[in-house]
């Protein structure tokens, strides 16, 4: 389902907010549609809405809705095809040692310091950079679907659970699982925890017998959205209908 007049009407409305200044690309504005009310967004209506190319942040459920702009590409990873290349395959023995622990949504002070950690270092002087606790709840914690956090810590010992490596937000849809939100320990600079938790995902979607993990935007002209087209084979949702994306 992606054409827009499948979506339950009959219970959600869409609107377009005003133009905003974009995040990935200088020198352009955006806009996005915006699916309401959330609490009519439980699981299936949000696991066809996520097959049309919307997203969550928090209980914002959106999707790219720019003038003249068709740059953000929705995708999934065929997950039953995928196989990992070189570089990946480095990433899952560098990290094979981490351990997985899967929670149920909740604020944990551990994981909040690891995100103002993440976003001190990756995101400096951004507006993500400077966000407070409840910033964080309100993007990460709040949630109507079937979510999950998914740590990843060093392997425990006796005197030790583990030190905090990683932490993921998943959603689990009908149709496979949509990987929300990844944050990280920066002090490796060598190290792949990134990529580690998308293979994980994969893994994990493929356990479940669950055909698609999708991995948000692609933006081919942006540094930090364009390592998307590296996980194939990948599908984007192009003119309202799911195929592979090619270049890259």
């Amino acid at each position: 389902m992606t054409q827009l007049k499948e979506l339950p009407l009959t219970t959600l409305q869409f609107y377009a907010t005003a133009p905003y200044e974009c995040s990935y690309l200088p020198n352009r504005t955006a806009r996005s549609q915006v699916a309401t009310p959330s609490h009519f967004i439980h699981a299936d209506v949000y696991s066809e809405l996520v097959n049309a190319g919307f997203r969550r942040s928090g209980l914002y459920t959106y999707r790219p809705y720019c003038d003249h702009c068709k740059a953000c590409i929705a995708t999934r990873i065929l997950t039953n095809q995928f196989t990992p290349n070189r570089s990946q395959r480095r990433a899952l023995k560098r990290h094979e040692g981490l351990q997985a622990n899967v929670l149920y949504l909740g604020y944990q002070a551990e994981h909040y310091e690891l995100y103002q950690q993440y976003q001190n270092t990756r995101h400096a002087g951004s507006e993500m950079d400077r966000e407070d606790q409840d910033q964080y709840m309100q993007f990460l914690i709040q949630s109507r679907v079937n979510s999950r956090i998914v740590e990843f810590r060093d392997g425990p010992n006796d005197a030790h659970p583990g030190r905090l490596r990683m932490v993921s937000m998943i959603d689990l849809l009908d149709q496979g699982i949509s990987s929300v939100y990844t944050f990280y320990d920066t002090s490796d600079p060598g190290a792949s925890y990134g990529s580690y938790s998308i293979l994980w995902q994969i893994q994990q979607a493929v356990d479940l017998k669950l055909p698609y993990l999708y991995l948000g935007y692609y933006i081919k002209d942006s540094e930090k959205m364009s390592y998307k087209i590296n996980y194939k084979p990948i599908e984007g949702l192009i003119d309202d209908h799911w195929q592979l994306i090619t270049e890259g």
